[in-house]
């Protein structure tokens, strides 16, 4: 079976190296291309260099190039740059793994149209435990659904930019879904002074950033007498990795379409 060729956006960051690195060491995945901002001092240095090796392909600002030889773009940046690689995509008809959180709902309605023409797995977290913790999520909310009180935490590195957390946020919108109600009329982001007391239809979010930290996620339930917690701690960005090529896989042979991780993992 021939290799699917990936290209990787963003390949000098710490996702981006990480991508390179997985997919050199994956017997079905071929590196084709690493892009990098217009102007960033590693283009045209080995992308394999930060991780101390050569695999032979030049970080490159030339999207239409890389798109060309590649099967599939893996992205891991941030909403503007996404965007326009997205589009980039769409023109040259190539899938892609996004990653990238912090969307607005435009934003968001771009990858939506995109997925009509080319196949996207888009999801805030591609490591498959975060993902088997989402069906736990939905399970223990049906559970416990009178008398908790649901609270998210999420800790992250002190590079991260934006808050909650694409996972902490999914994490909520799992629960929410579960208990019947929208998120967007329950959540709560943050808590100052005298906030009165706490309505048991909240869903709170606490969001730490700091040091090197990759990724802790803990949704509790809080009832009386007793603390559930379910939580997820990355110790390292290979999970992520390893997730956007099972992601890769799961896309070979779709002509379009919107999936998330649950349609990658057969969870849906």
């Amino acid at each position: 079976m021939p290799k699917i060729r990936y290209a990787v956006a963003g390949s000098a960051g710490r996702m981006g190296r990480t991508l390179i690195e997985a997919i050199l060491n994956e017997g079905d995945a071929q590196l084709v291309a690493a892009l990098e901002q217009t102007g960033d001092p590693c283009i045209g240095r080995d992308a394999g260099e930060m991780n101390g090796t050569q695999c032979g392909v030049k970080i490159t600002d030339d999207i239409d190039t890389a798109l060309s030889l590649a099967d599939c773009l893996i992205d891991f940046t941030r909403p503007e740059g996404t965007l326009i690689h997205l589009s980039a995509c769409r023109r040259h008809k190539v899938g892609m793994v996004i990653g990238t959180t912090g969307f607005d709902q435009s934003g968001k309605a771009a990858i939506s149209a995109a997925a009509t023409e080319i196949p996207i797995v888009f999801a805030p977290n591609m490591a498959v435990g975060v993902n088997a913790v989402f069906r736990l999520l939905d399970v223990a909310a049906k559970i416990l659904n009178h008398g908790y009180d649901v609270e998210v935490i999420e800790a992250h590195h002190h590079h991260k930019v934006d808050a909650p957390s694409g996972t902490a946020l999914r994490m909520g919108e799992v629960v929410a879904k579960a208990l019947g109600r929208d998120l967007v009329d329950c959540a709560v982001y943050g808590r100052e002074g005298h906030t009165g007391e706490r309505p048991q239809s909240q869903i709170g979010f606490s969001t730490i950033r700091g040091g090197d930290i990759v990724g802790d996620h803990t949704v509790l339930f809080a009832g009386i007498g007793e603390r559930i917690e379910i939580t997820h701690k990355a110790g390292s960005r290979a999970p992520y990795a390893l997730g956007a090529l099972r992601a890769g896989r799961f896309m070979q042979g779709k002509a379009h379409g919107l999936f998330d991780m649950q349609d990658v993992l057969g969870l849906q």
